[in-house]
């Protein structure tokens, strides 16, 4: 987990896996290491000195600041750090430290092994959210609320259908984590060109004992200028970002003053402050989950925008797009696995108010059900001339301020229209309940959470 010592880190760094310098400067020397063994492994080093090169890589001190100030005479930090490990190695094993590669296999490299742990925590925590949802679906799998199209009330809803959306993107958002932490995560090894010239035909066998040794992939061929697998990891941190930023959305519009159909609940910060609060209006208590989680995920386009257009990479090595991905690969892993760690905490102490939904629902007085007296109506009026009769009514209501059925029974031509087309106000009573209305709400909740059920049984060969 990363370490909450900068100023923002609260906000941004919650709960995501290290991708600071010091997590970079930990994954490019595990992989120095892991070469040094895979040399050996392949009697291309001397006995010992993987060990050697691998105690010296878990042991020495090595500044990421002093790194980097020397960074600036080569464009990369590796030449330095390759430096100060063959003088921390014995003289016997600082030949084996880095041979073969290239600065770009061990940065490269070292951004897979960041991968790697940033999108398992990133999965731990989308899950951790999708359990709070599908915890959310079940309570209130039927419980009715306003739906709201291009912001303005629409139909009636469940509150269990809006968190089964929530849930089931969560879900595939996942799985595209998953996928991409499976699949695309590979070593990269190619030496200066992408041939592994110095290696001569042993190349290819190194590359192989090198993916073993850390445990990624092994590609067909060195990837320096290929950048799909940098563009996979990018999108599967939008997919999940864009997962995230519906529900923070959604929150922080349910929990307006007005609204108030839903609040955060509990998350204090560790020192007895209360979250949610102003500095200036004692009386507030804002949705900050939410809010930071939209803080992280409006900063994730931006950063894959700039992987994506660093892509283009000329020949066989990049003159600066390469260098350009480094800051904003991190920073992606970054921000989205604060946006999940938010949300798993967002999400499993969310609090409804069904009574204000309710409320909200009835406020408008059944307009909201004007779509299903248009229906009953259709039959005997035809579809164009119920649409229109029930708009009029629905005029009528918002400007004199009466409820639709007190429009529709109480004025006389449009109560006249209902006689001749044999509608009681019994049936107008009927097709104004918001519970008779609700299509297949419950149907689409229930499938959702059996979706999310079978995701946490073992498959067959997991249980054999």
């Amino acid at each position: 987990m990363a370490e909450h010592t900068g100023l923002f880190d609260g906000v941004f760094s919650r709960g995501a896996a290290e991708t600071g310098s010091h997590a970079w400067l930990r994954a490019m020397l595990d992989t120095e290491a892991a070469l040094a063994r895979a040399l050996e492994r392949a009697g291309l080093a001397p006995a010992g000195a993987g060990a050697a090169v691998t105690a010296a890589a878990a042991t020495a001190h090595f500044d990421p600041g002093a790194l980097g100030r020397r960074a600036a005479l080569s464009g990369n930090p590796v030449p330095g750090l390759v430096a100060e490990l063959r003088k921390a190695v014995p003289p016997g094993a600082a030949d084996t430290v880095h041979r073969g590669a290239t600065s770009q296999d061990i940065i490269d490299t070292a951004a897979m092994l960041l991968a790697r742990g940033a999108l398992d925590q990133l999965a731990r925590d989308l899950a951790a959210a999708a359990d709070g949802c599908a915890a959310l679906a079940a309570a209130h799998r039927d419980t009715i609320m306003i739906g709201r199209t291009l912001l303005q009330q629409a139909v009636p809803i469940t509150f269990g259908l809006v968190a089964s959306g929530w849930l089931t993107s969560l879900d595939e958002a996942a799985d595209t984590v998953s996928r991409v932490r499976a699949e695309r995560l590979a070593v990269q090894f190619g030496g200066a060109a992408g041939t592994l010239a110095p290696l001569g035909a042993d190349g290819p066998a190194v590359a192989g004992l090198l993916a073993q040794e850390l445990g990624l992939a092994l590609p067909v061929l060195p990837w320096h200028t290929d950048r799909s697998r940098v563009i996979d990891v990018a999108a599967a941190c939008a997919a999940a970002a864009a997962a995230l930023a519906k529900i923070a959305r959604d929150v922080t519009l349910f929990a307006q003053s007005e609204v108030g159909e839903v609040r955060e609940g509990g998350g204090g910060s560790g020192t007895g402050e209360r979250r949610g609060g102003s500095s200036a209006m004692p009386h507030k208590q804002n949705p900050v989950a939410a809010i930071a989680i939209l803080g992280c995920t409006r900063r994730v386009p931006g950063l894959v925008a700039t992987l994506v257009a660093a892509a283009e990479q000329e020949h066989q090595r990049a003159a600066g797009a390469w260098h350009a991905e480094w800051e904003p690969f991190a920073d992606l892993l970054r921000v989205t696995g604060s946006a999940a760690a938010w949300a798993a905490e967002l999400t499993g102490g969310l609090v409804v108010d069904p009574a204000r939904m309710r409320a909200n629902l009835d406020a408008t007085g059944g307009l909201p059900l004007a779509e299903r007296v248009a229906g009953l109506l259709a039959p005997a009026l035809g579809r164009a001339q119920a649409y229109e009769l029930v708009a009029r009514a629905s005029a009528h209501a918002v400007a004199v301020g009466v409820t639709l059925r007190e429009a529709l029974l109480g004025v006389p031509e449009l109560a006249g229209w209902l006689d001749g087309a044999g509608i009681t106000g019994a049936q107008i009573d009927e097709a104004l309940d918001p519970a008779g209305y609700l299509g297949s709400a419950g149907t689409f909740t229930d499938a959702a959470l059996a979706a999310h059920a079978r995701r946490s049984l073992p498959s067959a060969t997991e249980s054999v």
